[in-house]
């Protein structure tokens, strides 16, 4: 290795850049896809090259988190070099259920496997009806067809959600079972803040708390102004983990 390219790239990073894993993790994480300790190796690799790599992704005005409970994710800055696109409201608000039943006790007496209509049927029995299938379709008269609508967007953000790694299909591709990874705690800040971690998730779902295009838009302007002035941004900020969930890289 030439001094030149020593003033550009730290020997560990070098290493890092090199290990096998290296191309198969960079992609992932990339594509928006959460590192858990599911993942052994992935994660392992993540711990061990952590720093390095964390300023390898700043080049491109993107950090590498390691969120308190462990698992991996890129979050990108508004300047950020690497394509972004953000959850839909309706994505957020089953991502808070899936966390909601992460901390339920039926997770473990169900040895951590769901389904994809136990997430539907405790979306409708924490969430506003009405204001769902108004979601789906503003005519809504709360009709079977406007439900099975319902049900059908469901489905489709279990789908996202289960390409960011958010949860484990069990089984068949097409069983409808799944684990659920703690890396659905992006959508639960509020658990983190000493009260009850059920009830305040429950209370972030019956309340409707998610991003709005205009919240966003709103949220990314102001992160722009912010950077002029300061150069570092609080890391587990309740604005970024309930208002802007941003998924690197998956461009729909």
């Amino acid at each position: 290795m030439t001094d030149n390219l020593q003033d550009v790239i730290s020997p560990k990073l070098a290493t890092a850049i090199a290990n096998p894993l290296f191309p198969m993790v960079d992609s992932l994480l990339r594509s928006g896809r959460h590192i858990s300790t599911e993942q052994l190796d992935n994660h392992a690799f993540l711990m061990d090259f952590q720093n390095e790599l964390d300023g390898f992704y700043r080049r491109y005005n993107v950090e590498l988190i390691r969120a308190p409970e462990g698992f991996f994710y890129l979050r990108p800055k508004a300047t950020t070099l690497i394509a972004r696109s953000v959850l839909s409201e309706l994505e957020m608000l089953v991502g808070k259920v899936l966390c909601y039943l992460y901390l339920s006790p039926e997770r473990l007496a169900q040895q951590g496997i769901f389904s994809t209509q136990e997430v539907y049927d405790e979306l409708l029995n924490l969430a506003d009806g009405d204001k769902l299938l108004k979601a789906v379709n503003q005519r809504s008269s709360g009709s079977d067809l406007d439900k099975q609508k319902l049900a059908e967007k469901v489905r489709a953000a279990i789908g996202r959600l289960r390409r960011l790694g958010m949860i484990h299909t069990v089984g068949e591709q097409n069983s409808g079972k799944f684990t659920i990874s703690e890396s659905v705690f992006r959508f639960g800040a509020e658990v983190r803040s000493g009260d009850d971690p059920l009830e305040a998730q429950a209370r972030l779902i019956r309340d409707g708390e998610a991003a709005t295009p205009q919240s966003l838009q709103l949220e990314k302007q102001a992160l722009a102004n912010t950077e002029h002035n300061v150069e570092e941004i609080d890391e587990e900020s309740a604005v970024e983990i309930e208002a802007e969930f941003d998924d690197v890289g998956e461009q729909e």
